[in-house]
């Protein structure tokens, strides 16, 4: 019988109880799905293949412990770790999102994250470590959902068929994501009374 008429279920079921070769062949299956998601976000091979090799640790792990629970969903299961690594990636280096539309008082449209990444030192420098750590933050501080979109979109340049690809929601729900994300992100600067530095 050809592996191609077992479906994911029947593998996972197969691999726990000690098939190696359905595990092979669930990996063979999908890696190109699973690997080209991770891509799409960093951007860099190297990064890719880390995150990739950790996402399918991850599923063997959680598989030997008894932690799969999605009846018949291995791929969008698979696909939901290696997202959660992706995030983990960059909450680790701190890479921050930029961030346009917000106005100072002046009524002046302000890049706040453009100053984050000013590297001279300068008298406000402190304001601006200030600033940054307030900002990492308030980006914390916003639903999972949202800072995820904000991230790929604004930093990594994604577009929302892109991001509604990998978070498999659709295109009207992650622009739905990304507007809230800048309306909490407002909402904090003005109820954390936060100055931002010029």
């Amino acid at each position: 019988m050809s592996n191609k008429l077992i479906d994911d279920n029947q593998l996972v079921f197969d691999y726990i109880n000690g098939n190696e070769a359905a595990l092979a062949e669930l990996v063979q299956r999908h890696k190109r799905r699973v690997y080209s998601s991770i891509y799409l976000i960093v951007r860099n091979k190297e990064i890719t293949e880390d995150i990739f090799q950790d996402t399918f640790f991850k599923v063997i792990n959680s598989l030997k412990a008894g932690q799969y629970y999605e009846d018949g969903k291995f791929l969008p299961w698979t696909l939901r770790i290696a997202r959660n690594l992706v995030i983990d990636h960059f909450r680790r280096i701190k890479k921050m999102p930029t961030i346009p539309n917000i106005v100072n008082d002046e009524g002046e449209e302000v890049d706040i994250f453009s100053i984050l990444n000013i590297q001279q030192k300068d008298e406000y420098s402190i304001e601006k470590t200030e600033f940054k750590k307030n900002m990492r933050r308030m980006v914390d501080e916003l639903p999972t959902e949202q800072k995820e979109v904000l991230i790929m979109r604004m930093y990594y340049d994604m577009s929302f068929k892109e991001i509604a690809d990998f978070t498999q929601v659709s295109i009207n729900t992650s622009l739905g994501r990304m507007r809230y994300a800048l309306i909490n992100l407002k909402k904090m600067l003005e109820d954390k009374n936060v100055e931002i530095p010029v």
